[in-house]
This record gives C-alpha cells, sequence and structure tokens, in this order.
C-alpha cells in the first residue's frame, strides 16, 4: 500500500501527486492538515527519517511560533510541535509499505517505483 501524505494546497505535493498519476501508481492520499496526524504514525517516520529532516524550519508555520517553542528545540519538543502543527512538516511523505521517504522528485520517484 502507498500514501503520500502532505497538503493539498503545497507545490510539491501537487508534483508528486501528478507524477504519480501520470506513472499509473495507486495510492492514498491523507491531508495532515484537515486528516490529522496521530503520533504512531509521526513515530514512524522519526524512526526512519529523523526529527531534524522532518521540522520544516523554513516555513511560515515554523516562523509564527513564539521564539519560546522555537529556541532549543529538542526531539521530544520538535515531536509535540509537529502533532500539534502537522503542515510544519517537510513534505511530501511517502509511504511505501513500511518504508518512508521525504520531498519529492521524479527520479526518485522513478527509482522507487520501477
Amino acid at each position: 500500500m502507498t500514501t503520500l501524505y502532505g497538503i493539498k494546497t503545497c507545490d510539491t505535493v501537487r508534483k508528486a501527486r501528478r507524477w504519480l498519476d501520470d506513472n499509473g501508481v495507486e495510492y492514498t492520499f491523507h491531508d495532515v492538515r484537515s486528516d490529522g496526524l496521530d503520533k504512531k504514525t509521526l513515530q514512524a517516520w522519526e524512526q526512519q527519517l529523523g526529527w531534524e529532516r522532518l521540522l520544516n524550519r523554513r516555513g511560515t508555520t515554523w516562523r509564527r511560533l513564539p521564539d519560546k517553542v522555537r529556541d532549543g528545540v529538542d526531539r521530544t519538543r520538535a515531536l509535540q510541535i509537529m502533532l500539534d502543527n502537522p503542515a510544519i512538516i517537510k513534505r511530501p511523505v511517502l509511504a511505501v509499505s513500511r518504508q518512508h521517504y521525504l520531498g519529492f522528485s521524479a527520479d526518485s520517484y522513478g527509482e522507487i517505483f520501477n
């Protein structure tokens, strides 16, 4: 089973969805903003990808957080921030069976599915 996690308004997620559609890959789309994100799923991502890679410190969601929340972020705090604000996670996250991939490029998706 293949699941693409992201936000439907994200340009990179749109590119990933277009690539999957154009290449005939069956998948389920899960919008982390509207559908939510559970702790178990986030922990699986963190185990494979690392919290540092998942946490998007460049986006507006991060910049809108109060300084006291952003300062001194560690693993525990980062995971809670991501659960509370799923839009802060880099996207898309692609789950193929039990393997997770972060981001999108046509070349990497080609390697995953061919």
